[in-house]
């Protein structure tokens, strides 16, 4: 198969996005060509079937530039590509949904998001079938809808060494945004304080947005009211290949997303061998049976849930059949193939039409 992908950055160092160039790699694994388009292009080191095409945001190029580029690459390459995945925007499948139809190509997109646009249910009249993470994460019924898991790639993330330390080390990873609800976060760790229990909280991510931004203005109050403000770090952003490391050195990460979608971040940290408490519902049918899902958004029962966790003596037996859960439904080296089967099944349903 000849693919073409369509992505927000090609740049293995983007804390948030860097990730995207393992999927990529595995992509071109099984395809005789892939063909990226992206808004954003940094550093990565590819291999040599794929071809990157930038429409030029990191030299500043205008909104109108970069849609008059992306037409041209979409119309002047469409001998070199047989299908086309979208991920998370749905907006370019607007764009050249109408094209891409003409020309017979199998269209997916993949979304994994609470959130409801009409940018996406437009996109989704020319899709031949829609990609996403669990049956929370995508909100629109339709039968193109295929449910197949994340792409954790689960041999950079997992099991290291792992130092004992006198502290409750603490992490949360992903954006700086209201929705992950880090101030809640806090209020959680006010009870642990209380207690006293002797902890480190390390806060992976940035404000992407002027919202967020905002926001971060707002935690940074927050931390600094409390006793402990000198146990907390905002590290910012993190290269992604650094994130295994930093992993190994937590003993729990929380989750408080609200995306109505199981957090890549999470199950990264789950893939690695480090318990995630996570109130986000996304996560409720794996970690409930062990406890490490609380419905409660009360402080104290979040405590409360995480200290049960932390004492319990099969903590490494339970870490151990989560992280093979994760390798079954979630990793990098089974979506692909999953991915590429359906987008395989779609082109010959669309030559058949011709």
């Amino acid at each position: 198969m000849k693919l073409l992908i369509i992505t927000q950055a090609v740049d293995q160092d983007d804390s948030n996005l860097g990730f995207f160039c393992r999927w990529v790699t595995e992509f071109a694994a099984h395809c005789e060509h892939v063909l990226v388009i992206c808004l954003r292009e940094g550093t990565h080191a590819l291999p040599q079937n794929v071809e990157v095409l930038s429409l030029g945001k990191e030299k500043g190029a205008s909104r109108l530039m970069r849609v008059i580029r992306f037409y041209r690459y979409v119309v002047s390459r469409r001998s070199e590509y047989d299908a086309v995945f979208v991920h998370m925007n749905p907006e370019y499948i607007v764009l050249a949904g109408r094209l891409w139809r003409r020309w017979h190509k199998s269209v997916a997109l993949w979304y994994a998001h609470k959130s409801v646009t009409r940018r996406l249910r437009r996109a989704l009249n020319y899709v031949s079938y829609v990609f996403t993470v669990s049956p929370t994460s995508f909100r629109i019924p339709t039968p193109k809808l295929r449910v197949v898991g994340h792409g954790i790639d689960t041999e950079l993330f997992k099991p290291g060494m792992h130092e004992e330390s006198a502290y409750l080390r603490v992490m949360t990873a992903g954006r700086i945004a209201e929705s992950k609800r880090l101030v809640e976060m806090l209020q959680v760790l006010d009870v642990l304080a209380e207690r006293g229990v002797r902890f480190t909280f390390t806060v992976v991510g940035e404000a992407l947005t002027p919202a967020e931004e905002r926001y971060a203005d707002v935690l940074k109050q927050e931390i600094a009211k409390r006793p402990y403000r000198d146990a907390v770090t905002l590290l910012g952003a993190v290269p992604y290949i650094r994130l295994p490391e930093l992993l190994n050195a937590q003993d729990i990460v929380l989750n408080f997303g609200m995306t109505g979608n199981m957090d890549k971040a999470g199950l990264e940290a789950l893939a690695a061998g480090v318990p995630l408490l996570t109130t986000n519902e996304a996560f409720e049918p794996l970690l409930s049976p062990y406890g490490l899902y609380v419905k409660s958004r009360m402080p104290a029962d979040i405590a409360q849930a995480l200290d049960e966790f932390m004492n319990r003596p099969d903590k490494a037996a339970v870490m151990a059949t989560l992280r093979n859960k994760v390798i079954a439904e979630h990793s990098l080296q089974a979506l692909i193939p999953k991915i590429l089967t359906q987008l395989n099944s779609g082109m010959q349903s669309s030559y058949d039409t011709v």
